[in-house]
């Protein structure tokens, strides 16, 4: 996987989990929001290593 496409999922990931966190303190129905987005940060991740997968077989 090339070096910018793995920052891209590191960063994207780790936005996802900070912003779900930091919302925790201030409204439930964002905390509730970006706890489903939380589950796309993994599928985020998932897809990650999918594509590292995909690429180190070529």
């Amino acid at each position: 996987m090339s070096k910018g496409l793995s920052l891209w999922f590191a960063i994207s990931s780790i936005l996802l989990l900070a912003a779900a966190s930091i919302a925790i303190s201030y409204r439930l129905w964002a905390a509730l929001l970006l706890g489903a987005l939380c589950v796309l940060c993994v599928l985020n991740i998932g897809w990650g290593f999918i594509i590292k997968a995909r690429r180190e077989r070529e």
